[in-house]
């Protein structure tokens, strides 16, 4: 009875262990979109479809009198909440180009052109469907991937993907990213507020001149933040480039230098160290607690600001952002008026954008640059892993149904849309996944 109780902790144990593992990696993020999305289409479809649409169609007020916003609240996740997305997207950028993979021409160039070939490819394909149409503005949808997605589907695939194929996926959307935002901040702005600007822009500076004399308190940043995100709503270029924006801003220096660091602390650990050699005791004492919160002070110290909130930002924007952003714009009405658009040129030329020109673009770019000599192959990756990871940029999705959110204002096109981009992330997804499965397998034998 006692043996079987014990086996019964072992293995609530081991399945709590693996829960674990599973919310910690990139898996969770592509899957609660995933869901989100189901949702979303499923409530559209429902019963209680009039319902879905009618509450992020009720508008919310913030503030007092004149200085108050009222918007839908879609509107407020996708000219508020997503801000907060695209800050976390600024300080990837931000990480990568100082000190990740594109911090140097050697590391960044083939993402670089790789994601250029990405985004050129794509929207040729889509203008090529729709040019001299009323759709045009749609050619930037095809040209995102979707990082969460992509990450997920490799992490999915567990070790059959080398580590060194997982950087390179990730630099080459953090570039895609950086072309998004600029496509959004120049293609996608209406009319323009001098005023509003010349605010945003002494606000910019602000933040600039507080990093350049080394003021490290986050909370200063992000309540300027929220006045710069203020400005450019109301300037007429997209709200969301606020957040890339504030993102440039953050310090990447931290208050305490590594060796004043280890100074401060080694006096502490040596005690904590003796005091385990004197004390048999599991459970730790009032002084030793003590010890412990003068280390974490320390330790937030040496951490640079840049890296604290990114790292609390993760699992928000993961676990809550796009999940909301998801339920809010994947909802869309299946009947036959929007299964005879499937067929439309937006929705066919988003599909082929994504699942046939990323791949074209991404691996015939790559391909000439290492030819020419202006780039080369990370190490442990070869054509067909960069093959694999140019089918998985095909999955557009989030930044590609924001993109479509600002490039048309009319529920037709808006369907055609969401179409293109659900069956092509669906089948960029499974291709990418499948045509890894069989090159490992090819590779083991």
């Amino acid at each position: 009875m006692v043996q079987n109780q014990n086996q019964s902790i072992i293995n609530v144990g081991a399945i709590i262990s693996k829960f674990k593992e599973f919310l910690q990696s990139n898996t969770i993020g592509g899957f609660l979109l995933i869901i989100s999305a189901v949702i979303a289409i499923i409530w559209a479809n429902s019963p209680w479809s009039e319902s879905y649409f009618a509450i992020w169609g009720s508008y919310l007020t913030i503030g007092v009198g004149e200085f108050s916003l009222s918007k839908s609240l879609l509107h407020w996740i996708n000219d508020g909440l997503m801000v907060i997305f695209f800050f976390f997207v600024g300080l990837e950028i931000k990480r990568e180009l100082l000190v990740g993979e594109l911090s140097s021409f050697s590391k960044a160039a083939l993402p670089i052109i790789g994601a250029i070939g990405g985004m050129i490819v794509p929207a040729l394909f889509y203008l090529a469907l729709n040019w001299n149409t009323e759709y045009v503005r749609g050619w930037g949808i095809p040209v995102a991937t979707d990082i969460a997605f992509a990450l997920g589907v490799l992490a999915m695939l567990g070790k059959r993907v080398p580590i060194a194929m997982k950087v390179f996926l990730t630099a080459l959307a953090i570039v895609d990213d950086i072309g998004a935002v600029l496509i959004i901040a120049i293609f996608y702005t209406s009319d323009l507020s001098i005023i509003s600007l010349a605010f945003g822009a002494g606000i910019l500076i602000l933040l600039i001149a507080l990093n350049i004399f080394g003021v490290k308190k986050p909370a200063i940043y992000i309540i300027l933040g929220v006045f710069l995100w203020y400005a450019f709503l109301k300037s007429g270029v997209h709200a969301t480039v606020a957040g890339v924006l504030l993102a440039m801003t953050i310090p990447v220096r931290s208050k305490m230098r590594k060796d004043e660091f280890l100074n401060k602390t080694k006096p502490y650990i040596e005690e904590l160290e003796s005091k385990a050699s004197n004390n048999s005791k599991e459970y730790f004492v009032k002084n030793e607690q003590d010890i412990f919160g003068y280390i974490g002070e320390f330790s937030v110290d040496v951490q640079s600001p840049l890296y604290r909130i990114e790292h609390i930002l993760a699992k928000y924007v993961a676990f809550l952002i796009m999940p909301i952003f998801a339920l809010a714009n994947a909802g869309v009405v299946i009947d036959a008026e929007a299964l005879a658009s499937a067929f439309g040129s937006v929705s066919i030329g988003i599909f082929l954008g994504l699942t046939l020109g990323k791949q074209i673009g991404i691996f015939s770019f790559s391909y000439l640059a290492v030819k020419f000599g202006w780039a080369t192959l990370p190490s442990n990756v070869n054509w067909k892993q960069v093959y694999a990871v140019s089918m998985l940029c095909g999955i557009g999705f989030t930044m590609s149904l924001f993109i479509s959110m600002l490039a048309f204002d009319y529920p037709s096109a808006i369907v055609q849309s969401k179409i293109g981009i659900f069956s092509a992330s669906i089948v960029a997804g499974l291709i990418g996944y499948f045509w890894i499965r069989i090159i490992s397998k090819i590779s083991k034998k």
